[in-house]
Formats: structure tokens, C-alpha cells, sequence
């Protein structure tokens, strides 16, 4: 058992009152208790004097592409010099390159940097398989996980659309429809476990209509349902008008017509879909991944959150990939997210939602998601993920009346104190308990220059 005694602030969720001086109890993997003074319950547990400091649920993201660690942060591939086209032309043949090496260690730098910044719960878009790496990208990116200690919902993606026929993919990234729906039943069997508490679980995620055969969707939704697991893929990421010219339907209509919707399934971005298209996906049960960050880089217009919010959409938060967010904070997407909002407010006909709402879409909303109850929100009986802040720093004088607007409205920028997955305590002090950050570090750049050598010159197109 391990007892955070004498808490300053406990958030159990962004809608519920916060808990002042109060104690948790975790055993095992559950939170056992939470009050005032546990210690009679606590007899043996190890004790940790959680003075000055707030606590709040694992944040959990629902986008993300680990791969693109190895490729951010490099000024020739600003998307302000291209145009879209011209920018996948440089960035995919990397991507093409990658290993299957190359896959583990950039999932052990999107996890580690997550979990620094109170994330427990990940979900992973990996969409690249170059022929080359294999069929085993997934099994490694579970190999991470496990080593890292984070809770991981593994999005088995695909592209079966040849460059040749209108997508954007190059050929060695290719899969037929028949051999990425065999491998997503493959890693399923493998790995998926739907009981509580499960640290593994996967979503078959085809990458985005405009990549893909119709029947990659067709057989996504076949093989999801036989399941029980989830789908998910990119939509309303400015393909619309081309689904529309090819399949006679903007994209929404499409997913829906194919049966890609429902409360097992969520979307990823949204931001060209109009309020009907929200509407019916609200209707429908639908969710949505709300990448904020992307808008900075990219361009796009700012997602309509507070259309969202009033219909009634279930919308989760996601870090997006370093092609078009070069970090994996989900703390900062958080903060992000409220105040892209902040900045467009007197253009929405909805008014922009309180602070407290982006916390929550980064907690419950992005635990519903993934089709988690047990996770999202502290209290007994519920997985024992969450994080810690010592708020006794000079970065929060005058912020501490208010922990739920703390993150989205005030924005933390230092790593957390601790975070917590399952029980265990994963990241503390600024360590990993029972890794060398160090040694992992070399590792992950030694594997990185095999596909980018140190000093090598800039990708020309």
C-alpha cells in the first residue's frame, strides 16, 4: 500500500469539488480510499508526505504518432515553406526508412516524455509499416510500454491506397487490405485485454479515408465489432472535399455509411467538419480527439470546440505526432487547447467553455474515448493513475485558490513531481525508479542516426 498523506488539493475530477488536507490510499492497483486521515487504514503502507502538493487524475492522450519523435524540430520541413503536398514528399520517404529499432525507441521517447507531464494513459496512431521493418512494430511499441510503465491503447493503422490511385502514401509503405486487417486480428488476439485495469488494449485504426480502399474500412468495422475493440482514424482533416469528388459524400457521411461511427469509435481532429457533421456524430455516439497544437504549425483553422461542447460531443485531447507537433506534452496540449479557444471566441456563435472543461477533456473525456470507466477520475475502486505537483514554487503564487484552472488557464511548463500508473510510481523526482534515462537516451539517439546521421544536411525535396 502506499499512503500521499496530507495533500494540499485533491481534483478527483474537473466537475467535482476539490478535496483540501486530504489523504489518499492506494492499494495495488486501485485507489482503496480517500479522506481526511487514513493513517488507521494505513498500517504498513508506505508514506509519502504530500504536503504543498495537488493531485489529480492521469491524463490520458487519444492521438498521437510515437514514430515522428525521430523526425521534429528540423527547419527545413517548417510547414510554412510548402505547400502540404510538397512536405509529404519530403517527410514520408523518412519515414520510409524507419526500422523496426527505429519504432521501439521513438515509442520509449513519447512515453517518457508523457509520463514526465502527468499522462498515464496513451493511445498511439501507428500507421507507418514500412516493409522492410516488419509486422512486429506493435509487439515493440507493447515492449515500451511495459518497460516505461504507462497504461497503452495501441492504434494498429494502415494505408492500402497507392500513391498511383490519389493518396499521399509511397509504395514501401504499402499494405494490402488483407494483410493489415490479418495483423490487427493478429495483434488483438495477442495482446488486447478488455478486463479492468488492463494496461494493454488495441484499436483497429485504418489511417484516413483518403489513404485507403473503401474495404479497408469495411473489413476495420468487420473485424472491430467480432472483436470488441474500438476503431478510430483520421477524419475532418481537410480530406472532405476529396472524399466528396470520389465517393460522392463529404467525410462524416462516408465513415457513416461504412459503419465507422458509434460509441466504439472516435475521430481524430475535426476541424473542417460543419455543425451538422458534429451533430451527427454527437447523435451517433462518435468521439472526437481534439489536437490543438497542430494548429500552430499547420495553419488549419482553430477546431470549433465550443460547437462541440454544445451538441453534446464526446471530445478527448491528443498530442498529435512531432510532424506537426514537435513534443509529446500532453500537460501543454491541455493549456493549448483552452486558450486557441480564448483567441477565436468572438467568432463562435457558442461561448468558449470554462477552463475546468479542457481538464476534463484531457481526463474523463479522453478515458471515454478508449472505453475506459476505470480511469479518468480518483476514487475508490478506480485505478490508482494520477499525478502530483508541488505547488510550493514561486511559478504559483497566486494560482493556488484554484487547482482545476491551474493546467488549462495558467499552464504548467515543469515536469511533474510524480506520476503514478496502476499503483506504481513511475516517474519521480525527476527519475525514472529502476531505469538509467541516460542509457536509454543514447540508445534512442544511436537508433535515430542510423536514418538521420548527426550533422547530416537538410532533406531537400
Amino acid at each position: 500500500m502506499i499512503l500521499l498523506k496530507s495533500c494540499a488539493a485533491i481534483v478527483t475530477s474537473a466537475t467535482d469539488p476539490v478535496l483540501r488536507d486530504h489523504d489518499i490510499l492506494i492499494d495495488g492497483p486501485a485507489i482503496k480510499a480517500i479522506g481526511p486521515d487514513l493513517s488507521a487504514q494505513a498500517q504498513g503502507a508506505e508514506v509519502i508526505d504530500a504536503t504543498g502538493h495537488f493531485i489529480y487524475p492521469g491524463l490520458v492522450n487519444t492521438h498521437h504518432h510515437f514514430f515522428q519523435c525521430f523526425v521534429r524540430n528540423r527547419a527545413e520541413l517548417d510547414w510554412t515553406r510548402y505547400s502540404v503536398i510538397e512536405w509529404l514528399d519530403l517527410i514520408y520517404p523518412v519515414f520510409s526508412r524507419l526500422t523496426e529499432d527505429c519504432f521501439y525507441h521513438s515509442s520509449v521517447v513519447a512515453m517518457a516524455e508523457l509520463l514526465k507531464h502527468g499522462c498515464t494513459t496513451a493511445f498511439d496512431h501507428q500507421y507507418c509499416f514500412p516493409r522492410h521493418a516488419g509486422t512486429r512494430i506493435i509487439d515493440r511499441q507493447f515492449e515500451a510500454a511495459e518497460l516505461m510503465g504507462i497504461r497503452f491503447h495501441a492504434g494498429r493503422g494502415g494505408n492500402t491506397l497507392p500513391k498511383s490511385e490519389g493518396s499521399t502514401i509511397p509504395d514501401e509503405m504499402l499494405e494490402s487490405t488483407d494483410e493489415f486487417i490479418a495483423d490487427c486480428a493478429r495483434v488483438i488476439d495477442a495482446f488486447h485485454d478488455p478486463a479492468p485495469f488492463s494496461m494493454r488494449r488495441v484499436v483497429v485504426s485504418p489511417c484516413q479515408p483518403v489513404n485507403c480502399y473503401r474495404e479497408t474500412f469495411v473489413e476495420s468495422v468487420r473485424l472491430a465489432r467480432d472483436k470488441g475493440v474500438y476503431l478510430h482514424s483520421h477524419v475532418g482533416e481537410g480530406e472532405s472535399p476529396v472524399i466528396e469528388q470520389v465517393h460522392g459524400m463529404r467525410t462524416v457521411d462516408y465513415c457513416e455509411a461504412l459503419g465507422f461511427a458509434g460509441p466504439d469509435t472516435f475521430y481524430a481532429h475535426g476541424w473542417e467538419l460543419t455543425r451538422a457533421e458534429l451533430a451527427r456524430m454527437a447523435a451517433s455516439g462518435t468521439g472526437l480527439s481534439h489536437c490543438p497544437e497542430p494548429v500552430y504549425l499547420v495553419g488549419a483553422e482553430v477546431t470549433d470546440i465550443p460547437a462541440m461542447q454544445a451538441l453534446g460531443l464526446r471530445i478527448g485531447l491528443g498530442a498529435d505526432g512531432a510532424a506537426s507537433n514537435d513534443n509529446s506534452n500532453l500537460m501543454h496540449v491541455v493549456h493549448s487547447a483552452y486558450m486557441l479557444q480564448c483567441l477565436v471566441a468572438s467568432t463562435r456563435a457558442d461561448p468558449v467553455p470554462p477552463p475546468a472543461a479542457f481538464l476534463d477533456y484531457a481526463t474523463r473525456g479522453g478515458a471515454s474515448l478508449l472505453g475506459r470507466s476505470d480511469i479518468g477520475t480518483l476514487a475508490p475502486g478506480m485505478a490508482a493513475d494520477l499525478f502530483a505537483i508541488d505547488t510550493r514554487r514561486l511559478d504559483y503564487v497566486g494560482t493556488r485558490h484554484d487547482p482545476v484552472s491551474l493546467i488549462p488557464k495558467v499552464g504548467v511548463g515543469a515536469p511533474v513531481d510524480l506520476t503514478m500508473v496502476q499503483g506504481r510510481i513511475v516517474w519521480r523526482g525527476c527519475e525514472f525508479p529502476g531505469l538509467d534515462e541516460a542509457r536509454l537516451f543514447a540508445e534512442a539517439e544511436a537508433v535515430l542516426h542510423t536514418i538521420l546521421p548527426a550533422n547530416s544536411p537538410p532533406l531537400t525535396a
